[in-house]
């Protein structure tokens, strides 16, 4: 670092070596004018005095001849015109060669400004070339950036609008796993799934709407099955809970189960299932089939999607337990060993602990599919908002390019550039 006390207001700063390079660039450029105009001016007054001295030596030394010859002109008259006459070609010799030199020197001086003239001609003329090429570069720089960015936001516009609906989509089938069209209830949906099974799954079952509210409730559907003695199978009593988005207050599903299995008792039904829509962000629920015979015996909790597998799978338990059961009579009535039966009942409570396990499983795995995907692509359009916002602040960079910034920092460019700009500079540069 150097230190320098400025001339005017006397404060020392202090500039670094490139600083203080450029400093001393800029005053030996001046200093090398100033040489130039003082040496011209010291050229011109040697010139005038070498004249004005030789004028004076020759007129004093003519005097002086002229003097010493009138003094001798009596005797010496014509000897001495002849030898004036020949001193007099020889100071006009003289005076011819000093003349010479004095137009040399003049020619000299007007090569050296001429020279001196044409380089900075020749500076000025490769910095305004420099200049042109640099605003041509800027121009061409900031169309193509232009239309870059034009092309990456018609692209990112195009992907954002494709991620937004596969998101849908993918909203829209997580969604439809949990509920039918929007505007069906819940308990048409329900009745419509059942029927179409109804002719070919379930002929002999008795599947209709609970509308005996003596004891001041009801369920919303019954589902009963006899055998072919007319003795029951399975009865279950259906309640279904639909509740939108929209809704302002907001149902629990724990809310529903005491009345159920009010229901499900004074309508005598072994099974109670609540159907249910409600919080349906609960991983709880969304599992699978939810047992909660830890609050009330032979209840479930169920969504819609496993509305049809929950009848199947009590069913084909209480047709399994039927025939148990027959053959469990049959066994006593001829006094065997109800060892083999207890295994079979055993072999198909873990069959159907199994099955109930890997379906509950399979739903879970769907579930947590569908979820990783929407988030997935939640990250990729988040992702190219933020590219849209570079590409933003690389077109607002390009637009705030100037020449002031590009000369920040370098007094000698920017020295150069505010020469250009001045209108004078050309007149300056005249000799």
């Amino acid at each position: 670092m150097n230190e320098i006390i400025c001339p005017h207001c006397k404060k020392a700063f202090k500039v670094d070596e490139a600083g203080f390079a450029d400093i001393l660039k800029q005053v030996r450029d001046h200093q090398f004018e100033e040489e130039i105009l003082h040496r011209l001016a010291l050229a011109e007054k040697e010139k005038e005095s070498a004249v004005k001295l030789a004028e004076a030596h020759i007129k004093n030394m003519l005097q002086e001849q002229l003097a010493k010859k009138d003094r001798e002109l009596a005797d010496l008259k014509a000897h001495k015109e002849i030898e004036l006459s020949q001193k007099l070609s020889q100071k006009e010799s003289e005076l011819l060669q000093l003349k010479a030199k004095i137009d040399h020197a003049e020619t000299e001086k007007k090569l050296a400004i001429s020279e001196a003239t044409k380089k900075i001609e020749k500076e000025r003329d490769e910095l305004t070339n420099s200049l042109k090429m640099k605003e041509t570069e800027q121009a061409l720089l900031k169309k193509s950036l232009t239309e870059h960015y034009l092309n990456e936001l018609k692209e990112k516009d195009a992907i954002i609008r494709h991620k937004d609906e596969e998101i849908a989509l993918r909203k829209d089938m997580k969604q439809k796993l949990s509920t039918k069209m929007i505007g069906e209830t819940l308990e048409q949906h329900c009745e419509t799934e059942f029927n179409k099974l109804r002719a070919t799954a379930f002929q002999k079952a008795y599947f209709e709407k609970d509308n005996d509210a003596k004891s001041g409730s009801k369920g919303d559907f019954i589902y009963r099955e006899n055998d072919d003695a007319g003795n029951e199978i399975i009865s279950i009593m259906f309640e279904m809970k639909n509740e939108g988005d929209e809704t302002a207050t907001k149902k629990r599903n724990e809310d529903f189960l005491k009345e159920l299995d009010r229901d499900r008792t004074e309508k005598k039904c072994e099974y109670a299932v609540l159907v249910s829509l409600l919080e349906l962000d609960s991983e709880y629920y969304n599992s699978g089939i939810v047992d909660v015979a830890h609050k009330y015996p032979k209840m479930y909790v169920v969504r819609p999607q496993f509305f049809i597998p929950i009848i199947t799978l009590l069913r084909n338990a209480a047709m399994n337990s039927m025939q148990y059961k027959a053959e469990l009579a049959l066994v006593k009535s001829q006094n065997i060993d109800i060892t083999h039966f207890e295994e079979k009942m055993n072999r198909f409570k873990e069959g159907f602990a199994r099955n109930y396990d890997l379906a509950s499983r399979k739903f879970k795995e769907a579930i947590d599919g569908i979820d990783k995907t929407i988030k997935e692509l939640e990250k990729t359009k988040a992702a190219l908002l933020s590219s849209e916002n570079n590409l933003r602040l690389a077109n607002e960079k390009t637009e705030d390019l100037t020449i002031k910034k590009l000369t920040h920092g370098n007094p000698t460019m920017k020295a150069k550039f505010d020469e250009l700009n001045n209108p004078d500079h050309g007149q300056k540069n005249e000799f």
